[in-house]
């Protein structure tokens, strides 16, 4: 068993002296409520985490996702150790980890920045934590070259570091870890440092990865591509708050907020503030850009089970969710911004109204009629696909 629990964990990290004179010095000019970045700040300190609460299963892969100082690494960093908790409890295998010393929680970290030694080879780096424990010789070198066939690197081993390409050293990295058979594999951001091509080989390395060694992953990105295609469940976070747990697809079908919406998917949904909820008798439609869009009988029936009131609510749209045509319809008028060829797809910027509008076309659909700069278009909404946020809260109304 590899299972993992987080039970309302909390960080904080405290003032120190000279910034406890800062706040007393900007107390007495100013009487606004203090952010540092996008983090709370209390008289404890700053509160890089919030009631983070998390069962993670035996042999999962989970991803934390969000922007940068959301928290997720300081949450990967209290689960290997290298953060103290400030408040909240913290279990491997059902057992409390707290006070555990890093060492001592059978967990394996690659970070980043591939932290090898420049000096060994890469058998001796991958060996070396193995050589720590003082295993036996036949052992060392069963364990490193099974990872090292797992990982494709077995021609490097008596390579040093600076002679091999970014995605060797982080092969090298994983296979350091791996060598130790952890109960949790924890990933910090490390695909970063890889260029488009290499990240999108090593998300498939990783997967496959994921598929031999069989244990329990949390990996921590800001990329959403990388959560969506590695993660069983992802978890959104911002500003030291969990926003949502779910499966990559549950996510971007149902997000649970605007900032969830706006988050996951590329490009971003389109968003409408000042759509109207509109109701004739027991029917609901959602009207955007003065054109009602009768919404389907399974949100019907959520709006209907809330007693939901005509009101101005947010309207969210994905870019592949609307229709885009040339002619003169019924559709909502709009203008062609620019025009971007992507291969695949055409990414359309509109301006319709005032409001600014992304609509994905694939070209395979476009035959002879290709949309440019400053065209006049129109564009439908594809209603079953329509998402409604409250414009106070932000929470969405399904």
């Amino acid at each position: 068993m590899s299972s993992v629990t987080l039970k309302n964990i909390q960080k904080i990290y405290p003032f120190t002296d000279e910034d406890k004179k800062e706040r007393k010095r900007k107390k007495k000019k100013d009487s606004e409520p203090e952010k540092k970045v996008n983090l709370q700040i209390t008289d404890k300190g700053v509160v890089a985490v919030q009631d983070f609460t998390l069962e993670i299963q035996d042999k999962e892969f989970i991803v934390l996702v969000g922007p940068s100082g959301c928290g997720k690494s300081t949450t990967l960093r209290m689960v290997a150790g290298l953060e103290e908790i400030t408040s909240g409890e913290l279990y491997i295998d059902g057992n409390l980890m707290n006070d555990v010393a890093p060492k001592d929680r059978d967990i394996a970290m690659v970070f980043q920045s591939y932290a090898l030694y420049p000096h060994m080879t890469v058998y001796d780096n991958m060996a070396f934590s193995l050589k720590m424990k003082h295993a036996k010789k036949a052992e060392i070198d069963q364990k490193v070259r099974e990872a090292a066939e797992i990982l494709d690197i077995t021609e490097y081993l008596q390579r040093k570091p600076k002679a091999l390409s970014g995605g060797q050293r982080q092969r090298v990295a994983i296979g350091r870890a791996i060598v130790r058979n952890p109960k949790v594999f924890l990933m910090d951001e490390p695909l970063s440092n890889l260029d488009a091509k290499l990240r999108n080989q090593m998300r498939a390395e990783i997967i496959k990865l994921r598929e031999k060694i069989n244990t329990t992953f949390i990996y921590v990105t800001h990329d959403q591509t990388e959560a969506m295609t590695l993660g069983d469940r992802i978890v959104i976070m911002r500003d030291g708050y969990v926003q949502q747990i779910d499966t990559p697809q549950q996510v971007f079908n149902h997000p649970a907020n605007l900032f969830v919406a706006g988050f996951i998917g590329t490009p971003q949904m389109n968003f409408f503030r000042d759509a109207k909820l509109v109701k004739d008798g027991n029917d609901y439609a959602v009207s955007v850009l003065g054109k009602a869009f009768v919404l389907p009988e399974d949100k019907q029936a959520v709006l209907r089970e809330k007693d939901e009131q005509p009101r101005t609510v947010i309207a969210g749209v994905r870019p592949v969710h609307l229709s885009v045509s040339s002619s003169a319809g019924n559709g909502i008028s709009a203008v062609v911004d620019v025009s971007e060829m992507m291969g695949s797809e055409l990414h359309l910027h509109m301006n319709a109204g005032g409001t600014d509008v992304v609509a994905v076309v694939p070209t395979a659909e476009l035959g002879d009629n290709f949309f440019s700069g400053h065209q006049e278009v129109t564009f439908e909404m594809k209603s079953a696909m329509i998402h409604l946020f409250d414009a106070e809260t932000e929470k969405s109304l399904f």
